[in-house]
């Protein structure tokens, strides 16, 4: 191929990869919003409104008051999850605030019932105190079977959750964290088989240390991987011993201070390049690129290197450039590139698997559980350089995480309930497809207009 043919190819790469911005600004406004209220039961005729509204619904209230578990059984509470944020970190985007960040919380809301059958609220908080949100997040949990906290900014992320997961009697997951440190996890499971590695003796570069770099380094240490083998690398450089910034400041960067304990036993100064040197595997959670990661860096990484650049909405690499540079295995967080590693694989099924069994939290062995289950089900249909996590018209895979995460969570004692595996998985199947079916009636009834033509006229 002629440089001219080659920079060619590129544009043509650029201009696809620009295309779901083009089209997400036609038809955000087309459609003003992307979920709805939907009635989950009849109205026969107007004397309903007796049974369903006063003086009827009198009744089951004072049950409730009664026995307050009852609230799972006569109100959707059993099916409903907050999205809650502050817009501090969106995407790539930053500390955008709490209107600007609706968008992604909508998002966020459409995939839960789509891909989970989980009705999901959007809930924007105008406050970036950390005290406010998990009081906040505590007094609106009687509504809510579950909160999935979504792009707040870190440190402050990491004390949110871990102070809910104790105070909450509901799960409390921030997807940002968990979500994606476990389909990275499933990933890297997979593309270490593709090229022959082990998990357990993998060389490690995590480039990014906010809330998704550094959930998905605990995820991956406690899954086997060995802290010392490993390296991380912030807007500073890497972290080690050697990072008095840190250590300074510990008592607020807790968990950054932490990793520069644990990783890097070789002590290793530097950037990114120092860091990616000799590595099986970099995972980058970092600044959207391209550029971020070199080709040239590519190219100072062991043999069959594997590079996973998910930062959004841009890769800290593109793929082409990167496999151009010797990569065996690329993935990003996109869906219009092979092996999108995006948290929308996993959380509908850890959500509705935990929800099924009213699970009092979502524990890391849940978390755990979700990855290998991800990772199965990709290997079920073989594993490549372009295939080493299911997508997300897999439909299956999320019943069968669902039912995974329930067994999981009634083993470790979380569950309210218990269910056998078969049950679990065909009632989370039944949710998903009824979900699944209403958005198609929407559709061809025409209440869900199909979209604008994209003929440029």
């Amino acid at each position: 191929m002629t440089e001219m043919q080659a920079s060619n190819v590129s544009k043509e790469r650029l201009a696809e990869a620009e295309k779901p911005a083009e089209l997400a600004m036609k038809l955000h406004p087309y459609y003003r919003g992307k979920v709805q209220t939907a009635l989950r039961c009849p109205v026969r005729s107007f004397d309903d409104f007796a049974i369903w509204y006063t003086p009827g619904v009198a009744a089951p209230c004072k049950a409730i008051v009664e026995e307050p578990d009852l609230v799972y059984e006569y109100t959707a509470k059993w099916n409903t999850v907050a999205v809650i944020s502050d817009g501090t970190r969106v995407l790539g985007l930053g500390d955008i605030g709490p209107k600007a960040g609706l968008p992604v919380m909508e998002g966020k809301a459409l995939l839960y019932k789509y891909l989970g059958g989980v009705d999901a609220v959007p809930i924007m908080l105008d406050t970036k105190d950390p005290n406010k949100i998990i009081d906040t997040v505590l007094m609106l949990q009687p509504s809510f079977g579950g909160v999935n906290l979504e792009d707040i900014s870190q440190p402050k992320c990491f004390r949110i959750l871990d102070t809910l997961r104790q105070r909450a009697e509901i799960p409390i997951w921030h997807d940002d964290q968990q979500g994606t440190a476990a389909v990275v996890l499933a990933g890297l499971i997979n593309a270490l088989k593709v090229v022959g590695k082990s998990l357990e003796n993998a060389r490690i570069a995590f480039i990014g240390t906010g809330a998704a770099g550094i959930a998905c380094a605990r995820l991956i240490f406690a899954s086997g991987v060995d802290p010392a083998n490993t390296i991380m690398v912030d807007i500073t450089g890497t972290l080690g011993r050697h990072r008095s910034d840190i250590y300074q400041r510990r008592a607020e960067f807790v968990e950054q201070w932490r990793m520069c304990e644990v990783t890097n036993s070789q002590r290793i100064e530097g950037g990114i390049p120092e860091a990616m040197a000799g590595a099986d595997a970099v995972i980058a959670l970092s600044k959207p690129g391209p550029g971020t990661i070199r080709p040239e860096w590519v190219k100072l990484m062991a043999e069959d290197p594997i590079v996973f650049a998910c930062a959004n909405p841009t890769p800290e690499i593109w793929p082409w450039e990167a496999q151009e540079a010797g990569a065996a295995v690329v993935a990003t967080g996109r869906s219009d590139f092979d092996n999108q590693v995006n948290n929308s694989l996993c959380f509908p099924g850890i959500f509705r698997g935990a929800l099924d069994v009213r699970a009092r939290t979502i524990t890391d062995e849940m978390a755990i559980t979700a990855a290998n289950a991800l990772a199965d089900f990709a290997a079920k249909d073989g594993l490549n350089q372009q295939h080493i996590l299911p997508r997300m018209d897999d439909w299956e895979l999320f019943p069968r995480t669902a039912a995974a995460v329930a067994m999981k969570a009634i083993e470790q004692g979380i569950a309210r309930f218990d269910v056998t595996y078969d049950v679990a998985y065909e009632r989370a199947s039944e949710i998903i497809q009824q979900s699944r079916a209403m958005t198609n009636m929407l559709q061809s009834e025409g209440f869900i207009p199909p979209a604008p033509s994209d003929d440029k006229e």
